[in-house]
């Protein structure tokens, strides 16, 4: 056996520079994930967002429901 304590020293230090290496890569993978969630997250709140129906299409929503009570007046029998 090796009764140098340099050996010993070496060692740790070779332990603990592999710690810190395996330790800086999980961090930084870790941030990295985190910063991905957090994009899909803002992608999703884009996405969701509700959005303003123009005046063009307001428009034609109420013309269509003017068309569907003149409809329903022709069919239930009423003169419209």
């Amino acid at each position: 056996m090796i009764q140098d304590a340099s050996f010993y020293l070496t060692m740790g230090a070779v332990a603990l520079t592999g710690i810190a290496i395996v330790s800086a890569v999980s961090l930084r993978g870790w941030r990295e994930w985190i910063s991905l969630k957090r994009a899909e997250l803002d992608q999703h709140q884009i996405d969701s967002a509700p959005q303003t129906p123009s005046t063009v299409s307001r428009i034609e929503v109420a013309d269509l429901k003017e068309r569907v009570k003149k409809l329903e007046a022709i069919a239930a029998g009423i003169e419209y």
